[in-house]
């Protein structure tokens, strides 16, 4: 996995934690780019891919599923303002976006399905619990 850091946001976790999540959360090989981006960047992108104008939190590019490739990128202002106003710790917050990617980067949708929503919910509860993470859709 490349990790790329547009953004020098000091919460964003090192390179080491980011790949242990992503190996929890991929079930095959991938060729994945993680990518932290700014505010800007963040909202050109989805502005562009998505017909969104603002910046999301974390947006997902699949290029290959045999073999599996793609790209995640997450907006870091967007993931610390998130963590902050949900009240919750801004790694596990980190954590829960990196594995919420590449469960779309593998297929994963919750917008097209109320199934499929609760599927991937289900994948990203147990995966961040094997990582020690709390239940990120706890009230």
């Amino acid at each position: 996995m490349k990790i790329q850091r547009a953004s020098r946001a000091a919460h964003i976790p090192s390179d080491a934690l980011l790949r242990r999540w992503a190996r929890a959360a991929l079930s095959r090989a991938a060729e994945v780019t993680l990518r932290y981006v700014g505010e800007a960047e963040g909202r050109r992108l989805n502005r562009e891919y998505r017909r969104k104008d603002y910046a999301t939190n974390v947006l997902t590019f699949i290029y290959e599923e045999k073999p599996l490739a793609g790209d995640i990128v997450i907006c870091a202002p967007v993931v610390a303002r998130e963590a902050k106003a949900q009240g919750k710790d801004v790694r596990a917050h980190h954590a829960h976006l990196v594995v919420h990617g590449l469960l779309h980067l593998q297929g994963m949708d919750h917008e097209s399905s109320e199934r499929g929503a609760r599927d991937m919910e289900r994948r990203e509860r147990a995966v961040l619990a094997r990582l020690g993470f709390e239940d990120p859709y706890r009230e």
